[in-house]
């Protein structure tokens, strides 16, 4: 069984370390300083923007109405549309090691869904791995429950020599998701359905965070030996320099 690096540690009071964290994670797993590493983390509030959101243009309205809401706004590390993290959300961040990451692209994307899923059915719930009608930041490897709305996305991101597999799954208060995402969207000329936004709670009541950690963990250690490991000083020193990169202007 092949081992895998399991790190923790979050910075929910700053969003941009954070999310630069994972990235720096990947830069060294990439680079073969570190191996292959897996990061469940309880986020703070943030409003996740990606490429396309930063060129569009009610962009700079859209990070102004995340404030608003008292959401940090962020550039995400991963490709896709804005997406919300906050407290009561797992974020997952796998950084793996690889020379030709371009021809597994999808067979990532479903492996990384099928554990949410299969995680997420251990608690209860009817989970399903597709896009639902209007859900924000659409794509083909969501997690959903029951086909009805979108409890998990999944994002990923290529460098040379590796690739990174994010997740933000919602396992309470859907409503953090919801309305900071309506102002946001309009701005940003979106359309979707706020009530395509779900939470594992929503589906199994008395589930929370850990749980929902404890489950996707579970998950993993079916197909590999999970060692813990706190993050090291040479990746949080690249972290706080990368993060002014992911700081919305």
């Amino acid at each position: 069984m092949p081992r895998l690096r399991l790190v923790t540690e979050s910075f929910a009071d700053d969003p941009a370390l954070d999310t630069a964290v994972s990235r720096a994670l990947l830069e060294r797993v990439a680079s073969g300083e570190l191996p292959e590493t897996l990061r469940l983390a309880r986020p703070g509030r943030m409003v996740a923007f990606g490429k396309q959101d930063a060129v569009a243009p009610g962009y700079p309205e859209a990070a102004e109405a995340a404030r608003g809401q008292g959401f940090d706004a962020i550039l995400r590390l991963a490709g896709g549309r804005a997406a919300v993290f906050h407290e009561h959300t797992v974020e997952l961040a796998h950084a793996l090691p690889g020379e030709d990451v371009r021809s597994g692209v999808h067979d990532r994307f479903r492996e990384a869904a099928d554990r949410i899923a299969a995680a997420l059915r251990a608690l209860g719930v009817d989970a399903r791995v597709g896009e639902v009608s209007g859900e924000y930041c659409p794509g083909g490897y969501s997690v959903n429950a029951g086909g009805r709305s979108k409890l998990a996305g999944v994002g990923q991101r290529l460098i040379r020599g590796g690739a990174h597999l994010g997740a933000v799954v919602v396992a309470e208060h859907a409503e953090l998701v919801r309305d900071p995402l309506v102002p946001v969207y309009e701005a940003l000329g979106l359309e979707w359905d706020p009530a395509s936004a779900g939470s594992v709670a929503d589906e199994a009541p008395g589930m929370d965070f850990d749980q929902v950690v404890a489950a996707i963990r579970a998950e993993y250690a079916r197909e590999y030996d999970l060692v813990e490991a706190e993050l090291d000083t040479d990746t949080l020193e690249l972290a706080r320099r990368l993060a002014p990169e992911h700081r919305s202007p």
